[in-house]
């Protein structure tokens, strides 16, 4: 029912910038928290920031400083900055959805590739 749309994923070298971004669509949407996860080979997938429908965030330890999460109703971004290698993954979109029955659906997006490297 919800489709998570990415973009903005891309080649850059170390201490440089990118924009992700990330658009839900879908009939009688009601999100709540959205966010951001990544996964490199090999690796667990991993939190690298959420946004509640009330603007509070929360950040992993290895980006705080560097990334800012935003959102608008049904889009979320991604400011990175100060782009690291360790920071090359696929990077997925995240929403929780409530139900219009009490309950909620969380939902992937298909993931966009971030490659840092010089």
């Amino acid at each position: 029912q919800v489709q998570l749309v990415e973009s903005g994923g891309g080649l850059v070298q170390p201490g440089g910038s990118l924009r992700l971004s990330c658009a839900a669509s879908g009939s009688m949407l009601n999100i709540k928290n959205m966010g951001w996860y990544r996964q490199a080979p090999g690796k667990q997938r991993d939190l690298v920031a959420a946004i509640t429908s009330g603007g509070s965030t929360n950040y992993a330890d290895s980006v705080k400083g560097r990334f800012t999460i935003s959102r608008t109703k049904s889009t979320v971004y991604l400011q990175m900055n100060s782009l690291k290698p360790e920071d090359t993954a696929n990077y997925y979109c995240n929403a929780v959805v409530v139900r219009l029955v009490l309950g909620e659906d969380t939902y992937w997006g298909q993931g966009t590739q971030v490659t840092v490297s010089s």
